[in-house]
């Protein structure tokens, strides 16, 4: 593998140039084999300072652009990507280390929403009041109208950068929002290479490129960007001790928290049990498990428990771990030797307390093997966490009633799924699930880019979606108007 030359210039793009005073370097690794895919830059805080007060000065004159504009310009950075889909698929594949498959998908769900974030301008407008219903009102016009919420700080994670980047850019430059994106430090090269498409995308339409910035660097970075009093909002995904930091930091300043999950899939006794054990294959191991809705705790109805288990472990072999450049690969190295080796802590911790390992539990030149746990006890933390591994975990409840309750008894609420053959059955889980979104018969790991997407408990605050994001980046103004004077009382 050679090196990744980057088609952009060097520095950080922050203040209408590439900045390269004071940046310093860090080496991007190939997760798979540890070799250099390149050298990324590394800000520091008065970097942060220096994209905020450009960001600042830029938010009224983004605020100002026209629907059309923000709309053209989210298409032309659409039509820009797709025209390096290729390439921005293999450096996902040599950033990220996930598998050639999921970095496809994650550039086809990137293209989607950029197309989606533009046609959701549309949908931005606010509506009349009729003020004359309470006494006094007699006489007024009343509307209400959505206008940009201002300097969006958008942080995303190393699991999806690409994709986590346009999900907070495109849904802010489509509210009229000007936005400086972190990446994660050990991700940043896609991002980089969008933010330089984008820029050159509004510098032909004469947009200010200061539409959006980007900076690296670590948590003093972060921290200087999302304790500004002056921003608007922060969208945050990553973890939960983190998030929660950050709003703290932000207060009283909207926050958008997307912060994972233990994802929970039910099987009912009424379930098709091929389809189940096809969820976990599927839903499980993408990614390399290293995404917030994978299959992590699946509670199946005591009676089909045994033949379920068996049916997903016989299925095991077609999880195929190896070098994620390749088309067959399924699961590959995790993201670094830290991440590996917590995973296998968790392992041998749900063990020790009674759990059985049914397939892998190994770990092979620094890869670990795809996972199913059985009789998985709640208090250890491959249950009670999110794993962020290539893990499944396995285990019963008497009924649909207790399955349901199981799946409640967590701090986490993003996603979860129900295999049932009953409509009953499917709404008692919408109705009684506390999560951001139920999926019935499939992963709970399935996701339209223009749905609302988020969680409830540890699992964050606020919606992602092009429309939903745009209306959690929007406030409302209020208008009264008193036509003539004379009628008032």
């Amino acid at each position: 593998m050679g090196l990744f030359k980057p088609p952009y210039p060097n520095g950080l793009p922050i203040a209408g140039e590439w900045v390269t005073d004071g940046v310093g370097t860090s080496t991007i690794s190939f997760p798979y084999d540890g070799s250099e895919v390149a050298q990324a830059p590394v800000g520091t805080t008065d970097h942060a300072r220096k994209a905020l007060d450009a960001g600042l000065t830029a938010q009224p004159l983004v605020a100002a652009l026209p629907a059309s504009t923000r709309r053209q310009l989210l298409l032309d950075v659409r039509e820009a990507l797709e025209q390096r889909r290729s390439e921005f698929e293999q450096l996902l594949v040599t950033e990220t280390g996930k598998p050639l498959v999921d970095c496809r998908t994650e550039v086809s769900r990137t293209l989607f929403t950029w197309a989606a974030a533009a046609e959701a301008i549309s949908a931005l407008h606010g509506e009349t009041v009729p003020l004359d219903i309470q006494a006094g009102g007699e006489g007024l016009i009343g509307y209400w109208t959505r206008k940009p919420i201002g300097l969006v700080i958008g942080i995303a994670g190393f699991n999806y950068p690409l994709l986590l980047a346009t999900h907070k850019i495109a849904p802010s430059i489509a509210a009229g929002c000007a936005v400086i994106c972190k990446p994660a430090p050990n991700t940043p090269l896609s991002t980089l290479w969008l933010v330089h498409l984008i820029r050159q995308s509004a510098q032909a339409l004469n947009v200010t490129e200061d539409i959006v910035q980007m900076i690296t660097g670590g948590p003093e970075v972060g921290s200087v960007l999302t304790s500004d009093p002056r921003i608007g909002a922060v969208s945050f995904t990553g973890s939960a001790a983190v998030g929660h930091q950050i709003a703290r930091d932000c207060a009283p300043r909207k926050v958008l928290l997307e912060l994972g999950s233990n994802a929970a899939l039910i099987v009912a006794s009424d379930a098709d049990l091929d389809a189940a054990a096809d969820a976990v294959i599927r839903g499980g191991f993408y990614g390399n498990g290293q995404a917030c809705i994978s299959v992590q705790r699946i509670v199946a109805d005591e009676s089909i428990i045994t033949d379920l288990s068996k049916r997903v472990v016989e299925r095991m072999g077609e999880v195929v771990v190896g070098d994620p450049r390749n088309e067959q690969t399924r699961v590959a190295k995790l993201i670094n030797e830290d991440s590996t080796r917590r995973v296998t802590e968790w392992i041998d911790e749900a063990v020790s307390n009674g759990a059985e390992i049914a397939f892998g539990g190994g770990t092979k030149d620094g890869l670990l093997e795809p996972t199913v746990l059985v009789d998985v006890p709640s208090g250890v933390k491959v249950w009670d966490e999110e794993i962020f591994g290539p893990v499944v975990c396995i285990r019963s409840a008497p009924d649909f009633d207790a399955a349901i309750d199981l799946v409640n008894k967590s701090r986490y609420g993003l996603q979860a799924s129900v295999f049932t053959a009953s409509l009953a059955k499917a709404y008692q889980a919408i109705d009684g699930l506390h999560v951001g979104g139920v999926i019935v018969n499939e992963v709970p790991g399935y996701r339209n880019d223009t749905m609302p997407y988020g969680g409830v408990k540890d699992s964050g605050t606020g919606r992602e979606g092009p429309r939903f994001a745009m209306e959690e980046l929007t406030v409302t103004r209020m208008a009264v108007i008193r036509p003539d004077r004379r009628t008032a009382k």
